[in-house]
């Protein structure tokens, strides 16, 4: 088993790094957490998958357990999902020496995180993320929050877990869109951080070749993570690089409505088209655009800039999170491995998109 112990500025917990981990779940919380009643927080899919089993493991440690499911999508990122939850923990009459276990992908650890760190103003909760993605990024950092009609993530908070336990093993289900998906992050930390790791990805034959070195690709994201969640716990510095491809990513989600594109295809798009922009500036070193398109593809991944109306473009980017009235803070590459907060006002910013 991988431990890889995150001291942020407001708490300390680990993340446990382990295939077939969830059947350690009982005994690993019992060493931290003294409380009789948990809630698991799920979605459809998850639930369907491993909801019996993780209820059967939490009520034989002896804990009683109850379920809340949401229906599985991005949708559900919601306020109206998110007072349903309220509703129901309300009715479970949970309080504050209770706990919440986050149990699915980047939605329902968002959703759920956002609801333990408001609810009686905070109870405890634990990640235990079964998608790609959220085992290497979202579970990760504190970051919670709901989507608004207008933007992703516009009403959230910085809220860490008590703990974060990662079973690759719960990632055999994933459809191969999901796979790819959770990609994009992995490719994400490796152009932003880690050459080595960016070299494996690519020198990777397929999907089936990766995952037999699963453990350790995420052992590697989640540390890098973890060295900028701890330098820069509330996003306001180094912790943005984590930000690369998002902003754009964002625009599209929000864009096409949350339905023709995953958050993993966004982002890959994002990525690919800032660092093409930003070659032809002279800000990135030549070929390293070259190099995320070719990666993208083996990943089945997409990279190019669909069509989009320019001004619902700026209408979505004038609410980015990342932005203050005159400027936006951009991520760029400087090559493989090597990235950087770039300044450029909001007048330019779509030009950085090609736009």
């Amino acid at each position: 088993m991988y431990k890889v112990l995150v001291e942020p500025g407001t708490s300390t917990y680990n993340i446990y790094i382990e295939n077939g981990l969830i059947n350690k779940i009982g005994s690993l919380l019992q060493k931290d957490f003294s409380g009789e009643k948990i809630v698991i927080i799920t979605d459809s899919n998850v639930e369907k998958l491993y909801g019996d089993k993780l209820m059967d493991i939490l009520s034989n440690s002896g804990y009683t357990v109850k379920t809340i499911t949401v229906p599985a999508g991005e949708q559900s990122k919601s306020i109206k999902q998110l007072e349903h939850i309220y509703n129901q923990l309300t009715a479970l009459d949970i309080n504050r020496s209770n706990m919440i276990i986050a149990f699915g992908g980047g939605v329902i650890g968002d959703l759920a995180g956002f609801a333990a760190s408001t609810y009686l103003r905070g109870i405890p909760y634990v990640q235990i993320p079964t998608t790609l993605l959220a085992q290497v990024d979202s579970s990760i950092g504190g970051k919670t929050g709901v989507n608004l009609k207008s933007g992703k993530n516009l009403v959230g908070s910085f809220y860490q877990p008590q703990a974060v336990f990662i079973d690759p093993e719960l990632l055999s289900t994933l459809p191969q869109e999901h796979w790819s998906n959770g990609m994009a992050e992995v490719i994400k930390y490796g152009a932003i951080k880690d050459k080595e790791l960016f070299h494996m990805l690519m020198n990777s034959r397929d999907y089936s070749d990766l995952q037999q070195n699963l453990e350790q690709v995420i052992l590697k994201c989640v540390t890098i993570k973890k060295e900028l969640v701890e330098e820069d716990e509330k996003d306001t510095g180094v912790r943005m690089l984590l930000n690369f491809g998002h902003t754009l990513g964002h625009v599209i989600e929000n864009y096409f409505e949350y339905s023709l594109y995953t958050h993993g295809e966004a982002v890959a798009i994002g990525m690919c088209v800032i660092t093409h922009n930003s070659e032809k500036m002279g800000l990135t070193t030549l070929s390293t655009y070259s190099k995320l398109v070719e990666i993208c593809k083996k990943y089945k991944l997409p990279f190019e800039m669909p069509k989009m109306d320019i001004q619902k473009i700026r209408e979505i980017i004038r609410l980015d999170k990342k932005f203050s009235d005159k400027n936006a803070n951009l991520i760029v590459l400087s090559d493989i491995g090597n990235s950087y907060i770039h300044k450029a006002t909001a007048n330019t910013v779509l030009s950085y998109f090609g736009i």
